[in-house]
């Protein structure tokens, strides 16, 4: 961690211990959480369980120490002052979305994100939960599949309703 000064021992843990956790996901999403009451906070970590997430309170040395050893790039601005970040064990959009709905009833901020590898600010954190989620893309990409071949058929059963249509003429015709 660092060279040639004596290090605390709970220091190394704590670093070590917020490694293990964050090398278990991939999208970090940071805030300011300033302001929020214990049952506020509860609140925040129900919904984001739901989108199978946690919310965790860090020291921002321990986690600009653990995301170095990471390999991540120094997040700059994002680490300062009182911060929590919501760690996504799925999709990120769907907590980034979570999060900026409960922060226009609550005095949460979010100060950015670690998304995929990139650094994202306030602003393309809400960009990106704006984005459709993967089933959703998904939904869209077997929808336009289908609709050549939606239209095929309604084509194919227009033509043989006006075949029966025809027939069915011509034979009152002939009754009368």
């Amino acid at each position: 961690m660092l060279e040639g000064k004596k290090v605390q021992q709970y220091k190394l843990d704590a670093v070590a211990a917020l490694k293990e956790k964050f090398q278990e996901v991939d999208d970090f999403i940071f805030t300011d959480y300033r302001g929020l009451t214990v049952e506020q906070i509860t609140q925040l970590r129900t919904k984001l369980r739901e989108r199978k997430a946690e919310y965790k309170v860090i020291k921002n040395r321990f986690a600009k120490v653990a995301l170095k050893e990471l390999k991540y790039d120094d997040l700059g601005d994002i680490l300062v002052g009182p911060t929590a970040v919501a760690l996504s064990h799925d999709e990120s959009g769907p907590v980034a979305k979570v999060l900026l709905e409960l922060a226009k009833e609550m005095p949460l901020e979010i100060k950015g994100g670690l998304l995929g590898g990139a650094i994202y600010d306030k602003g393309q954190v809400e960009d990106y939960s704006r984005l459709p989620t993967r089933l959703e893309l998904i939904s869209m990409l077997m929808s336009t599949m289908n609709a050549p071949l939606q239209n095929m058929v309604y084509a194919l059963n227009g033509v043989t309703e006006k075949l029966v249509r025809t027939l069915q003429a011509v034979a009152d015709q002939k009754e009368t």
